[in-house]
């Protein structure tokens, strides 16, 4: 039995699907039933099965839940504490909404990794909402950036206010019926708990009317190319806007207020990296990256994200 196949279990559990758990995790679908299968052939039971609801624990599982739950965490804790002995950097791994991820996570942890030095290691990667809520709560990542978590184990703090629009090609104009708009959005418009999917939902947009693309720039300049309309942060926005390249277009929902928020453990489980990021966060020079991080980073500088993962 290892923290490889605990992890998978807790995750699978947690999340209801073999598929989200792989997508948390950063491997592949088969790597997490495999892991399943040895730890349900190690243990003599199925633990978890799939129904018509998902996946459900069987009466043995309900009961390995906590257990294996608190193995995580506690493998988690001995990793850092043999590091910190060692005298590596302190681990910060950060679940990122795609968003995020696309255009602030770079010159964010670019700014915070120069505050810190040599004694932060950061990696990063991109999770839902359900998947961040699952991966602090396990000690599976330090923190998350994005959306509240309703947790009462963990802890959400705001730290970036912002807003929602709707943009079309240079010149369009307001249409009565937004969802007869072929809608063209990033990933997070295939995600159900997304702000994004919140505003599509709000304009009572049908599903065969939104096309998702690989990433938002992608669905910005198809949108600027007349394909249809996007959705966008404002500020991130402001650049294709002021160029004449996109237009902001006025619906019955939008500007629909956001705030991105850093989760981490409550403060008693917090780590010391997660807690120095939060505070990080908090900082004039965050809050001016957050406004305006299209300035990038010198190449011999530039780290790509990694996925978050403990996986053995």
């Amino acid at each position: 039995m290892t923290l490889g196949q605990l992890s998978a279990f807790v995750l699978v559990a947690r999340l209801g699907s073999v598929t989200g758990a792989a997508r948390a995790l950063g491997v592949s679908e088969p790597a997490v039933s495999q892991a399943l299968s040895a730890l349900r052939h190690h243990h003599g039971d199925r633990l978890v099965v799939r129904t018509a609801q998902g996946m459900t624990l069987t009466p043995a599982g309900r009961r390995l839940l906590p257990i294996a739950s608190r193995m995580v965490e506690l493998g988690a804790d001995a990793e850092a504490a043999v590091r910190g002995a060692g005298g590596a950097p302190e681990p910060l791994r950060l679940a990122l909404t795609s968003t995020l991820a696309e255009f602030v996570a770079g010159p964010l942890l670019e700014a915070f990794g120069s505050r810190c030095g040599d004694t932060v290691e950061v990696s990063s990667g991109l999770a839902t909402a359900e998947q961040m809520t699952a991966l602090v709560s396990h000690h599976l990542a330090d923190a998350a950036l994005g959306p509240a978590l309703p947790d009462p184990e963990l802890e959400s703090v705001p730290v970036f206010r912002c807003s929602l629009v709707v943009v079309g090609p240079a010149g369009a104009r307001h249409a009565r019926d937004p969802s007869a708009w072929p809608w063209l959005v990033g990933p997070s418009g295939a995600e159900a708990g997304s702000d994004v999917t919140r505003l599509l939902r709000a304009l009572r947009v049908p599903d065969e009317r939104v096309q998702v693309f690989s990433n938002e720039a992608a669905s910005w300049s198809a949108a600027s190319d007349g394909g249809g309309v996007s959705i966008a942060v404002e500020h991130l926005v402001a650049p294709l806007v002021r160029r004449r390249e996109l237009t902001v277009l006025p619906t019955p929902a939008t500007p629909m207020p956001l705030c991105w928020h850093i989760t981490t453990p409550a403060r008693q489980r917090c780590s010391a990296a997660a807690a120095s990021l939060r505070y990080f966060l908090g900082t004039p020079a965050a809050m001016q990256v957050m406004r305006r991080p299209g300035n990038g980073v010198p190449p011999s500088r530039f780290r790509p994200p990694v996925h978050v993962t403990i996986w053995s």
